[in-house]
């Protein structure tokens, strides 16, 4: 079954992106779109299975990873003032949203902040995607984008602490959540400047079929493992790993092989899963709020890290440009939301909408990069 699943995702998706392209738009939309109409919300022909799951975490680890070594470090470094004040707004804005547009709806103010943390929380993996397509990944812009991306899932993660710790009681070690934040950069960058150049090249001479790609891939996912297992966001990992394999002199090479395998086989299951958890269940009786909670998601990312790299200097179309790439919401997203299920900080009837505006913002994410970052 999985065979055929996996025969339908890689047609659906090669097609859907193809003709997304045709339409003038970044191919990522007819992938998400795609996903949408073969899951399980239309058509019914793919369901949302544990299998697919590992291969879109797959998917959005390797896409952070090749975002990794495409950046350029001292690019990175010259915007990190940018990159700050883009985050601290990008989540400013929808905290304050979220709450004032729960609390306005009827959810108790426990409720409106965590669904105001849900809204801060940004996902620029399908930005990057749109990016890269359309030639500014590298470009000053991108490297703030990105940058503020990770500081984002940072203060994000803080905040979530705070809200379980004060409402639920959960008696989270906030000074032990920062240690070990600040303890993941510090052994992560020492990492990536005196271990993996050296294990990439040493493991590039071993006598076995691709050892520069299985070197390549080790470093990706231990990253990855080192992250999450001190609560930092595993693509936080393979982001920090791509930019440590991009300062060796194996980074285009590693970066064609890891694009191979990537974009042929994991990143169009990620795709395509996006799509997937969608689902129309009682949405008529939700119509409303969905609406309203979409327009918030949007409008205060948009207006918040746009106003952040306007104040950074940035002029009017780069800001907005900025603020598009930041609307989108997914993988931390829905953890979020997960964790507010779990400790009773959302109500039940509200999961179908908020994964609904999770998918609407990722939607129209790609149309407005390509809006404002179209050469």
């Amino acid at each position: 079954m999985f065979i055929l699943q996996f025969l339908i995702i890689l047609i659906a998706t090669k097609l859907a992106g193809q003709l997304s392209i045709r339409l003038g738009q970044p191919s990522v939309l007819g992938k998400i779109i795609i996903g949408i109409i073969i899951g399980p919300a239309l058509l019914g022909w793919i369901q949302d299975t544990e299998i697919l799951k590992v291969f879109s975490d797959i998917g959005v680890l390797l896409l952070m990873f090749l975002a990794g070594l495409e950046t350029n470090l001292t690019d990175l470094n010259k915007n990190k003032k940018s990159s700050i004040l883009v985050a601290f707004l990008g989540v400013l804005f929808p905290v304050f949203g979220g709450f004032i547009g729960g609390y306005a709806y009827g959810l108790s103010v426990p409720e409106a902040i965590f669904l105001g943390l849900i809204l801060s929380a940004t996902s620029v993996s399908i930005s990057v995607q749109t990016l890269k397509e359309l030639g500014w990944l590298q470009s000053k812009e991108g490297s703030t984008l990105l940058g503020a991306a990770v500081i984002d899932d940072i203060v994000v993660v803080i905040l979530l602490a705070l809200d379980m710790s004060f409402f639920m009681g959960t008696n989270v070690n906030l000074v032990s959540l920062l240690g070990k934040i600040v303890a993941f950069f510090v052994v992560s960058l020492l990492i990536s400047k005196w271990i993996v150049p050296t294990f990439i090249r040493l493991f590039s001479k071993l006598k076995v079929t691709e050892p520069l790609l299985s070197g390549a891939l080790i470093v990706c996912f231990a990253f990855a493992f080192f992250a999450e297992s001190l609560g930092v966001a595993g693509i936080i990992g393979t982001f920090i790993a791509g930019i440590a394999v991009g300062q060796t002199n194996y980074k285009k090479e590693v970066e064609t092989k890891i694009e191979s395998i990537a974009y042929g086989i994991f990143v169009p299951i990620f795709f395509a899963s996006i799509g997937l958890a969608v689902s129309f269940n009682g949405i008529k009786d939700q119509l409303a709020f969905t609406i309203i909670l979409s327009v918030v998601a949007i409008a205060t990312k948009f207006v918040g890290a746009g106003l952040g790299a306007r104040l950074s200097g940035f002029n009017n179309r780069s800001s907005m440009g900025i603020g598009s790439g930041m609307i989108s919401r997914g993988e931390v997203a829905l953890i979020v939301i997960a964790m507010g299920l779990e400790n009773s900080l959302i109500p039940i009837e509200y999961y179908t909408p908020m994964i609904i505006v999770i998918i609407v913002t990722t939607l129209v994410t790609p149309p407005l990069l390509k809006l404002f970052f179209n050469k």
